[in-house]
């Protein structure tokens, strides 16, 4: 009766009530809107709409679609055309997920293939990262899960146009261009990479000519890539962009994706949301290339039972490229524990020489010793809780030394 009340009196009958699959299906707030005479639609069903209503770029793709639409987001606010964007994580820049232009035409949607959600959009253009097979609790098969993405590909403006990784075969009815990493066969292409101080540097090849030296902002060859796509984007809009481009190196990234932390002259500590066998991969190969001859550890907490079983050997095969692997509880999120399967099952397929399962209670005393090398937390449960303690640790740790 109290939360009655309290709605009653704080929320109009005539409000539209958007929710995300984030929400259980037994919440007493969102049964109470359905029950009343609240309209109720899904968070994917509000974009359809506004997808509709503006010309919009979908950013799909199994990994990187929301550093490439926080990149775009970020590159067209730096145009003359701005735009709306509906990201799925934290700008650094712009320190939200959503952004608003009332006099831009453009919207930027991260395109999540989660439960489908992408299939509500109507998309003008489009870019697609990855077709990486995941959501199997969703889609079933490896197949099905291919054919989401090519049903979202038909659903762009024939008129519009779609950016996809060079390699992934999907059809369309809009023009397709290609873009990849030191490719001579793309449409659009990184070449000459450098990870500084400053940010990853590369050379930018388009149908019509080079840009050299755009320095993307933030680290990574993964972000080079997902900065082409953006780029591309731009490119095909019909902008300048080697103007747009320059704006680049102020770009900050967003929260949990490949950022640091913590940095002094012994040690570095990153934080990122990698959750599936090929963004840890993207993400253990990028801090190689940056830490040649560092020690790196890695504190993953995997997401969600079913994930971890179906996809437990591709895990265990990517962290084992760590020199040390540390394990926490899987992450349920919305699901119920599959018999067998947990952090023991997987340690016990990785490879790595030092590994240990650890309790999250007892992690800040594990790290402790920590004084050298790449520390990494990894993982897209509530391992963001433990950053900023493990932070505050090591500051406190490291001022002793």
């Amino acid at each position: 009766d109290q939360l009655t009340q309290l709605i009653e009196s704080l929320i109009p009958s005539d409000c539209l009530v958007v929710y995300t699959p984030a929400i259980p299906k037994n919440s007493i707030v969102l049964n109470y809107f359905m029950t009343k005479q609240f309209r109720v639609i899904k968070r994917a069903e509000a974009l359809g709409e506004i997808t509709r209503s503006s010309k919009s770029i979908g950013v799909a793709g199994t990994h990187g679609k929301s550093t490439t639409s926080c990149m775009l987001a970020y590159l067209m606010r730096n145009s003359v055309v701005g735009c709306n964007a509906f990201l799925g994580a934290i700008s650094t820049n712009f320190k939200t997920n959503f952004l608003v232009d009332e006099h831009s035409d453009f919207s930027v949607v991260e395109a999540d293939e989660f439960d489908r959600s992408f299939l509500f959009l109507s998309p003008f253009a489009a870019i697609i990262t990855t077709i990486d097979p995941d959501h199997l609790d969703i889609y079933g098969t490896a197949e099905k899960f291919k054919e989401g993405f090519r049903q979202f590909a038909m659903k762009i403006d024939p008129n519009g146009f779609l950016i996809v990784k060079e390699g992934i075969s999907v059809g369309s009815l809009c023009k397709q261009k290609t873009y990849a990493l030191e490719s001579n066969s793309a449409d659009y292409a990184a070449y000459n990479l450098k990870d500084t101080s400053h940010g990853c540097i590369f050379d930018f090849r388009t149908p019509k000519g080079v840009i050299n030296n755009i320095n993307i902002g933030i680290n990574g060859l993964h972000n080079a890539e997902n900065a082409v796509a953006a780029l591309a984007v731009v490119s095909e809009l019909g902008l300048d962009v080697a103007s747009i481009a320059s704006s680049f190196s102020g770009f900050q990234g967003i929260k949990r994706r490949f950022e640091r932390i913590y940095q002094d002259e012994q040690l570095v500590y990153i934080d990122d949301y990698a959750h599936h066998p090929m963004e840890l991969k993207r993400l253990i190969e990028s801090v190689r290339a940056m830490y040649p001859s560092q020690h790196i550890t890695g504190v993953f907490q995997p997401h969600l039972f079913s994930r971890t079983k179906d996809f437990a050997d591709g895990f265990a095969e990517q962290l084992s490229m760590l020199d040390e692997v540390i394990l926490l509880p899987i992450y349920p999120a919305r699901e119920l524990p599959i018999q067998g399967v947990d952090s023991a099952w997987l340690l016990s397929k990785i490879k790595s020489q030092v590994k240990s399962l650890v309790n999250p209670s007892e992690l800040l005393d594990f790290l402790r010793i920590k004084q050298h090398g790449v520390l990494l937390t990894i993982g897209a449960g509530d391992i963001d809780r433990l950053v900023e303690p493990i932070k505050e640790m090591l500051e406190i740790n490291r001022s002793q030394v």
